[in-house]
């Protein structure tokens, strides 16, 4: 991938996957254009040119999907680049049979989707899920400077192949550096989340025909985020059709769903610590493993989860949540005022922020009925703690704009002056 206009370094994109799924994988110019199309709108690209033929309907949704995140972020956002293709325009010719695909990382939202699927579908049926890919580079791996953590992959794709197998699928492992075209977290988790999952989904266009996508949030909680209801069907093809699925649920739902499949338990990995031990599913101390542990409290089925460290969680667990705020960030600063990378994502990993508080806020209630209240007084102070957080960053950053605007920024620049003497 060549970029014209940004300047920045030309990169060799891969998917790959194992041996036995060689026949599988298609060098499409669809899904090169899925990788290419987000980034190059976000570094100013005038078009993106694909070598091959693009199909007219994936074109059509990608400029869908681009004027939404332009709606949504206004502009942090340059215009969508034009998209061109060697060979023009034309739809593919789709498989001869229907296949579905999703994708399974272990995770609650995952999992539930899966859990629905086979509960509302015969195994016989095309909309029946047949496939699921585990990805290295999205979750795990993914980032480019830091280690990739192929030994953890690794003991996640053999736990969810024999978790796969017992429920009449296909687990089918990819490796990817899709990330490196621009691996700035919020730019991955608020915008192309979805369109990277859509393009594994692409490539393998030679074995399925539809592909979902668990949804992250219900329909009570949406946001803009990089994968959500109104942006992923827009990365659809003419032979592969991508689903969203799972918005009618909410977090605690899925819980419940999951938490009645014995199967599932055993391999349930919800972790969101980049740097958990390799020979750990979870690192049961990030704010998505306390979360998630929490839940399975509410339905009394910890107990019952091998794959978390411990089997009774306690307020003193809880109690290690943080605000997302700019002083949690700022105690991790360099002094030239620039954040660590591994540091920050050790920050985020336990971090209260506004896009799960929705779920922990709806456990309150069920785990005082479970009987555990004293965990949920501890989520009530929690969130009280990161509101009067909001609140003081709010009248820091109205007080700055006052300085900025009044007084030219004199304050500020004799408090740097002072910092980095």
């Amino acid at each position: 991938m060549t970029w014209e206009d940004s300047g920045r370094p030309q990169r060799s994109i891969y998917v790959e996957t194992d041996a036995r799924f060689a026949g599988d994988l298609s060098c499409n110019p669809n899904a090169f254009l899925l990788a290419a199309i987000l980034p190059a709108m976000r570094h100013g690209e005038r078009r993106v040119l694909v070598e091959g033929t693009v199909c007219p309907e994936l074109r059509n949704g990608l400029a869908t999907a681009m004027m939404i995140l332009r709606s949504w972020y206004g502009d942090a956002h340059h215009q969508p680049p034009l998209i061109e293709a060697t060979q023009g325009f034309a739809p593919p010719v789709p498989r001869s049979s229907q296949r579905t695909g999703s994708f399974l990382s272990g995770g609650v939202d995952a999992l539930a989707t899966f859990r629905t699927n086979r509960l509302d579908y015969p195994l016989d049926h095309p909309a029946s899920i047949r496939d699921c890919f585990f990805i290295h580079g999205m979750d795990v791996g993914g980032y480019e400077a830091m280690d990739s953590n192929r030994e953890n992959s690794a003991l996640a794709a053999a736990s969810l192949s024999r978790f796969a197998n017992a429920a009449n699928a296909t687990l089918i492992p990819v490796a990817t550096n899709l990330r490196h075209l621009d691996d700035n977290d919020l730019f991955f988790f608020q915008e192309v989340y979805g369109c990277a999952l859509s393009t594994v989904a692409q490539f393998f266009s030679g074995r399925i025909s539809a592909a979902t996508i668990a949804a992250s949030s219900s329909v009570k909680d949406l946001s803009p985020m990089g994968s959500h209801p109104l942006l992923d069907p827009n990365y659809s093809s003419a032979s592969v059709e991508i689903l969203h699925d799972g918005i009618r649920l909410s977090r605690l739902d899925k819980v419940g769903i999951i938490s009645e499949w014995h199967e599932a338990l055993q391999t349930l990995r919800t972790c969101f610590d980049p740097f958990r031990p390799p020979d750990s599913l979870n690192c049961g101390k990030c704010e998505k493993c306390l979360r998630t542990m929490t839940g399975l409290v509410v339905y009394d089925k910890l107990k019952g989860c091998p794959s978390y460290p411990v089997d009774y969680l306690t307020p003193e667990h809880l109690q290690t949540l943080i605000p997302n705020t700019a002083p949690a960030l700022k105690a991790i600063g360099r002094k030239d005022g620039t954040l660590d990378r591994q540091s920050t994502l050790k920050v985020f990993s336990r971090s209260l922020s506004i896009g799960n508080l929705g779920f922990w806020r709806e456990m309150i209630e069920p785990l005082r009925k479970a009987g555990r209240g004293d965990l949920a007084k501890v989520i009530e102070a929690k969130l009280a703690d990161y509101a009067k957080a909001r609140a003081r960053a709010s009248r820091k950053a109205a007080l700055q704009r006052f300085e900025r605007k009044r007084l030219g920024g004199a304050f500020s620049k004799l408090y740097r002056l002072a910092r980095f003497k």
